[in-house]
């Protein structure tokens, strides 16, 4: 069973720094893309951010200040975020790309997700 745990959310006041953190556990076989998301309440989900081991993409609202990072041999992925706005307060959920058997098939797995609140 394929598991992503998030850390490193909280409260911060604009203009300020997070860093987010998820790593998979479990068993597996390989793992892809990582990536984050954020959702606030009445809105769908958002991409922020995502990686391979070859290169990265961003939604233009993030740009210049998040960097997201993975250390691929311990299947974690981080998002600096810096120079935090109040609208960048919302959930923002893990995502991963997890073959759990061979490199055949992968599946898109989510974190719990974790809160992230910017204060004026």
């Amino acid at each position: 069973q394929v598991q992503l745990v998030e850390s490193g959310g909280g409260l911060v006041q604009a203009g300020g720094s997070l860093r987010l953190s998820c790593a998979a556990s479990g068993s597996f076989f390989s793992v892809s893309r990582m990536g984050w998301y954020r959702q606030v309440p009445g809105k769908q989900r958002e991409l922020v951010a995502t990686i391979t081991t070859t290169s990265a993409t961003y939604a233009d609202f993030v740009k210049g200040r998040f960097a997201i990072s993975r250390d691929v041999a311990k299947n974690t992925v981080y998002l600096q975020m810096n120079s935090l706005k109040p609208g960048d307060t919302a959930v923002y959920y893990c995502n991963a790309e997890v073959a759990p058997y061979s490199a055949d098939v992968y599946y898109r797995y989510w974190g719990q997700g974790t809160q992230v609140t910017v204060s004026s």
